[in-house]
């Protein structure tokens, strides 16, 4: 017996999944190295009578210019087509992108297009802030949606069909601006906080070695170059970004007043605390009745007249008591013993946190 509960021991262990804290890579940007935002006007043609008013002068006036361009000329009042909408077109180069690499862009109607599905997107050029063009973007638009109208002006719509997507469909022509560092390493954490940064310093001094970094403050971890590594510093960026930390997080309540929708962190807790609610319930009921004249009188006239009849419930909801609480499953097991739709709960999570009960920051989404 002895043996069997032994191997039925180890094979529990064994199924297991060790618990792995985050990568460095995900908890940090190193500064420097980042996306760059470019944007860019162009033409998308080939949509089947939901593109821009003819009448738009934007469509004329770039059409007018692309053809002259292929050596056509003609006229802007001779362009009447609405198969042509005009668009706004942005994207992230990425960091260290070089030329011939591709990437996605978003493509949005700037006009009054109603749909662009099925469109082409006409060679554009995506500038940033320095005027400079970065990558060119062309190809068959993908759209999440469609519109459709009937002869009678009934119609159907689905999704969001002025807004789609070129997958991989920009190509850059110019190596990003992007500096390797050479000294230090900034990690830039994307949630600053205090604890987190520390243990990160920690883990790179334990893999590193001592004084290998130093806390700038609560959102940056400085990391300085050996000279043994001067010319090889990517290769320590990738060793530090494979060094696991276990982040903290703040004590925090995320709600949805839209949806309902209530999310309790991980370091919720919640203190001894009596509650009570009920719901009240207003019913409105109107009816109109006719008012006839007295026909021995011989004047007056018929009027209708509303009866309105008000009823109020209040539920009779009995003190309950909240014992104190101190993980998110105790949590959600003391806030549901109250049998509380979500609507009450943010109503009873905000009383919680104004009575000092509940140890953790509201955000309202």
């Amino acid at each position: 017996m002895r043996r069997l509960l032994i191997l039925a021991l180890l094979a529990i262990v064994a199924l297991v999944a060790p618990v792995h804290a985050d990568r460095i890579k995900d908890l940090t940007t190193i500064a420097g190295v980042r996306d760059n935002h470019i944007t860019g006007f162009g033409l998308v043609v080939g949509l089947d009578g939901t593109g821009d008013d003819a009448r738009s002068p934007m469509v004329r006036g770039s059409l007018t210019k692309m053809l002259k361009r292929l050596g056509i000329s003609i006229e802007a009042n001779d362009l009447k087509g609405k198969n042509i909408a005009a668009v706004m077109l942005t994207a992230e180069l990425p960091a260290f992108a070089k030329p011939g690499m591709t990437f996605d862009v978003t493509i949005s109607s700037l006009g009054n297009a109603k749909s662009l599905a099925g469109g082409t997107l006409l060679a554009t050029p995506l500038k940033g802030p320095d005027d400079r063009t970065w990558a060119i973007a062309q190809g068959v638009l993908s759209v999440g949606g469609f519109i459709a109208e009937g002869s009678t002006g009934s119609s159907s719509k689905k999704n969001h069909p002025t807004v789609g997507r070129l997958p991989g469909g920009a190509t850059v022509e110019a190596t990003a601006p992007t500096v390797m560092p050479e000294k230090e390493i900034v990690l830039v954490l994307n949630q600053p906080d205090f604890t987190t940064a520390t243990r990160m310093r920690e883990a790179i001094v334990a893999v590193l070695g001592p004084d290998t970094a130093r806390l700038g403050d609560a959102a940056t971890v400085v990391v300085g170059v050996p000279p043994a590594s001067r010319g090889q510093v990517a290769t320590l960026i990738a060793k530090l970004e494979a060094i696991e930390v276990e982040p903290d997080v703040k004590a925090k309540v995320i709600i949805d007043e839209k949806t309902g929708t209530i999310v309790i962190g991980e370091h919720v807790t919640l203190r001894a605390a009596a509650i009570t609610f009920g719901a009240l319930t207003v019913e409105v009921d109107e009816t109109q009745h006719a008012s006839q004249p007295v026909a021995a009188l011989g004047r007056g006239s018929t009027k209708v007249l509303n009866n309105t009849a008000i009823k109020i419930n209040e539920a009779d909801q009995p003190m309950r008591l909240l014992k104190k609480a101190a993980t998110v499953g105790d949590v959600a097991a003391a806030l549901a013993s109250l049998g509380a739709k979500p609507r009450d709960l943010v109503s009873i999570l905000r009383a919680l946190k104004a009575a000092g009960a509940l140890r953790a920051d509201l955000e309202t989404l």
